[in-house]
């Protein structure tokens, strides 16, 4: 499986973040402690259940500081394995792969907990025609790669960031003086996608009647979000976002909405149990 993310620069990426382990003395305990010659066979697995997203990364870690390295993929990323599963097997200079471990499974626990956490929520979902979507709630530089790993947990991406759909919330209102104006500046500017959050049933046709292309109904329980979705009868996309749990996601997306965004998939998902360890050969 080849990595293809836009917007993400892999390359840069292992740069920086090898140089914020390495600093200006480099990894001074494997210098210290591995003979130069030494030779590293290892097998990274995971201890629980997981849905796997990463592994690609991780290579390009151990690659970048070992470029000869054998490494064996033994499952891809998307897939669902139980706890004991052999993700990656490789062989390579002791040095240079003790080094890159802990930022390879830095990166591939996190992503692993996120498509992990995504999944459990897809699952939920199951039988219902809603499609759960992520959010920007990201970690700063690590927006795309977090909403890789939503995807590989079979979410559809949100908004990649404020460029690429309007998205009028609260506040926005506030400043604009109303739903209506705000709606109709947005129109104005051109913008062919326009998302309006709304929290009340009575904002839902003065969005619509100024342009809304999407309406995210904010914290409405599921008897308001029936009555919301009937409104709308299908002119525009409906979102349900706010309030959404692992416990709540089904009686939501049982409403008719036509998504479900939940913010937690990536602000709020534990890190996948998974770890390397020497084998003999």
């Amino acid at each position: 499986m080849t990595l293809i993310l836009d917007q993400f620069d892999l390359d840069a990426f292992v740069t920086a973040t090898l140089a914020e382990d390495l600093g200006d003395r480099g990894d001074i305990t494997s210098a210290a402690v591995i003979p130069e010659d030494a030779m590293f066979t290892g097998v990274m697995d995971s201890r629980d259940a997981i849905t796997v997203a990463g592994l690609p990364i991780a290579e390009a870690f151990f690659r970048r500081l070992d470029p000869d390295v054998a490494i064996e993929r033994l499952v891809e990323d998307g897939q669902s394995v139980p706890g004991g599963t052999d993700l990656m097997r490789l062989r390579g200079r002791a040095r240079a792969l003790l080094t890159a471990e802990r930022s390879a499974l830095n990166t591939v626990q996190h992503l692993s907990g996120i498509a992990t956490m995504t999944r459990d929520y897809v699952d939920r979902m199951v039988g219902t025609d809603a499609v759960l979507l992520d959010t920007r709630k990201t970690l700063p530089g690590l927006r795309a790669i977090e909403k890789y790993a939503t995807r590989m947990g079979g979410a559809t991406n949100h908004r990649m960031g404020l460029w690429d759909a309007a998205m009028i919330k609260d506040n926005h209102v506030a400043v604009a003086g109303s739903v209506e104006e705000a709606v109709r500046r947005a129109v104005s500017a051109g913008i062919g996608q326009i998302i309006v959050e709304v929290d009340a049933i009575d904002q839902i046709e003065p969005a619509l009647d100024a342009g809304a292309t999407h309406l995210l109904l904010d914290n409405m329980a599921p008897p308001t979000l029936r009555e919301a979705v009937a409104i709308v009868g299908g002119r525009v996309p409906t979102e349900a976002s706010g309030g959404v749990r692992l416990d709540t996601i089904r009686a939501i997306s049982e409403t008719g909405v036509t998504f479900v965004s939940v913010g937690r998939l990536t602000q709020s998902a534990p890190a996948a149990d998974i770890g390397l360890d020497f084998v003999q050969d």
